[in-house]
């Protein structure tokens, strides 16, 4: 009898040495996964501000483009609108020029 509750005891003890590597193999487990579901969302979140920043250029870009096209495009109509005789473009030059400089 007393040999096989030292065998239950035994077993028991190994059963909660297993139970401690399981637990302890589990926590390791989930460690990991998280750390390697951390890394995943970095790495996604690192390409998606690339990618925007990409696009964000891009559009920069154009927008300049856009921008450069339109200032010639309204310095043609404002010359096709616009004709002046020399006289009055000296006249309205050394109007400017006396404003800006604050001269009588």
């Amino acid at each position: 009898m007393r040999d096989v509750i030292q065998k239950i005891i035994s077993v028991e003890n190994e059963a909660n040495v297993t139970i401690q590597d399981a637990r302890a193999e589990a926590e390791r487990i989930t460690s990991d996964a998280r750390k390697k579901g951390n890394d995943l969302i970095e790495n996604a979140r690192q390409e998606a501000l690339t990618e925007a920043k990409k696009i964000i250029d891009a559009l920069i870009q154009d927008a300049e483009k856009e921008k450069q096209q339109q200032l010639a495009s309204a310095a043609i109509e404002i010359e096709k609108r616009v004709r002046l005789d020399p006289a009055i473009r000296e006249w309205a030059v050394e109007g400017v020029v006396r404003c800006v400089c604050k001269q009588p």
